[in-house]
């Protein structure tokens, strides 16, 4: 037997649903949520090892560092099929 047709609502096109889940992801603050993970797991490192830097140090470094982790989080999510 076949589902009737209002079943399954039609979602749009890939291009739709691909703007609403980034709308949604952005309203609920992932971005953010993902640079606060960055900086606060920076930061405890720099506690633990007892690295002492300047505040120009500290933010360049942190730029760099988030850099490298979002490049092989990307080159990760990439090579998902």
């Amino acid at each position: 037997m076949l589902n009737p047709p209002s079943a399954y609502p039609n979602p749009g096109s890939y291009d739709d649903v691909l703007k609403r889940m980034t709308r949604r992801m952005q309203q609920n603050g992932v971005d953010s949520q993902i640079v606060e993970i960055l900086r606060q797991v920076f930061e405890k490192e720099l506690d633990q090892n007892r690295i002492i830097l300047s505040r120009p140090e500290r933010v360049r470094l942190l730029q760099q560092v988030s850099k490298a982790i979002l490049a092989d989080a990307l080159e990760k999510i990439n090579a998902t099929k």
